[in-house]
């Protein structure tokens, strides 16, 4: 599965870091992005959606809703089968707007849906 970690971090105390390494560890293919990482953990990092070529499965969310509402267009235009909402990136109103395109949305964490076999 093909998944983009928005908020992705290179300090192992965050969750998007935890989130990466999970991820990878479980076979996935992680696309972290951040704009001012250049690699983390081996992994190129994407300045923003735009610039991850490969058509995206799961876009996980790490960044709260002031940022997050600015990516609306971005998410729109990646057209990822799920959004993963994880606690403390809630944001309704771009959840409904996801899901009106289409765009399956889940507030869940991602390091939970992982360890419990619901990713």
């Amino acid at each position: 599965m093909n998944v983009a970690i928005i908020g992705a971090s290179d300090k192992p105390d965050r969750f998007s870091y935890k989130a990466l390494r999970k991820l990878l560890q479980a076979g996935h293919q992680v696309f972290p992005v951040h704009p001012k990482l250049e690699n983390i953990e081996g992994q190129k990092v994407f300045p923003d959606l735009s610039a991850i070529a490969t058509p995206l499965d799961t876009i996980t969310l790490y960044v709260g809703p002031e940022i997050s509402s600015k990516l609306e267009g971005a998410l729109l235009a990646a057209k990822p089968h799920r959004v993963i909402f994880n606690p403390g990136t809630e944001n309704a109103v771009l959840a409904e707007k996801l899901r009106a395109a289409g765009i399956s949305t889940v507030f869940d964490c991602t390091l939970l849906m992982l360890d419990g076999g619901r990713f």
